[in-house]
């Protein structure tokens, strides 16, 4: 039986709206864009480990899909006639408060993946020139213990906003307007989720007790058991590879297959990272934009 995943605590609550076809030409594409995610976020909180990059990409790819919906309802004239009809300032404050969160957890993503995609390549070119004499190998495992750390802290601060979210009542609204701020709210606690699920992405839980007792080749092995549940991603599968390395280097032996092991897991998460890294720069500046459009609101 699979241990219980110290992620299937993050929230994943069954939400539903219904989209009128005047709100948007494609809310039935909405509709359907938002049920896909509410899925993939169910999905990955069902699973033992943090998800892969490949995983996570989808739910980026999914949620800026999203955002530029909303962004056309925003400016659609129905939304702007309806904001002229009610004092909207503070549902767009609302509003403006989960961007600059939601900023700041892709502002803290963006400067994990660059950090580890530089520590990467580091580690990668010191074992090409050095081999086992490479002391860059510390270096890498000190980084992961930090980003460990701010990868804790924000999502303690996406918990926080997660909590908030929804507080205000929606009185005095006309139907229009209302079925926009709960778009808006239910985009925004998606986007909370997948970037929780991205920041898991680097909190693998790895360290002896993991895996004590394990060969090499077994613990590669059960990254892909045979009951087809993976439990680890590419972040976890350098950690072990690493203490792998470093187990065998104690204990006496050449640990030449252990560091050839260590060098392609190394690329793999290189390659992953990059493509993270992609998708998060489309999303901060599809956040940027959303922002400018609530600030534009606020003018009027």
């Amino acid at each position: 039986m699979a241990a219980p995943s110290p992620f299937r605590g993050s929230k994943c609550t069954a939400r539903s709206i219904s989209l009128p076809t005047r709100l948007h030409p494609h809310s039935l594409r909405i509709e359907a864009e938002l049920n896909k995610l509410k899925a993939w976020e169910a999905s990955c909180s069902s699973i033992v480990a943090p998800p892969g990059a490949e995983t996570i990409q989808v739910g980026l790819a999914g949620v800026m899909e999203l955002y530029n919906y909303v962004q056309e309802i925003i400016h659609s004239s129905l939304t702007q006639q309806a904001l002229l009809r009610h004092q909207h300032g503070k549902l767009v404050d609302e509003a403006l408060d989960w961007s600059v969160a939601l900023l700041d957890a892709c502002g803290t993503a963006k400067d994990i993946l660059s950090m580890t995609k530089e520590y990467v390549q580091i580690l990668q070119s010191a074992l090409r020139r050095k081999g086992l004499e490479s002391s860059n190998i510390s270096s890498y495992i000190s980084f992961r213990k930090k980003a460990k750390k701010d990868v804790t802290k924000c999502i303690g601060s996406l918990q926080k906003m997660e909590s908030k979210l929804g507080s205000s009542p929606l009185l005095n609204l006309d139907h229009h307007l209302m079925v926009v701020v709960r778009l808006l709210r239910e985009v925004s606690s998606i986007a909370i989720s997948t970037f929780r699920t991205l920041l898991q992405f680097f909190s693998i839980p790895g360290g002896r007790k993991m895996f004590d007792g394990l060969s090499l080749i077994t613990k590669l092995v059960s990254m892909n058991s045979g009951k087809g549940e993976k439990i680890l991603n590419e972040v976890g599968s350098v950690d072990v590879a690493i203490q792998s390395l470093q187990e065998q280097l104690r204990g006496g032996g050449d640990g030449k297959v252990e560091l050839g092991v260590v060098q392609r897991r190394l690329e793999t998460l290189n390659v992953s990272v990059e493509g993270l890294e992609a998708g998060v720069d489309c999303m901060y500046r599809c956040l940027v934009q959303k922002r400018v459009s609530l600030l534009n609101l606020l003018t009027q």
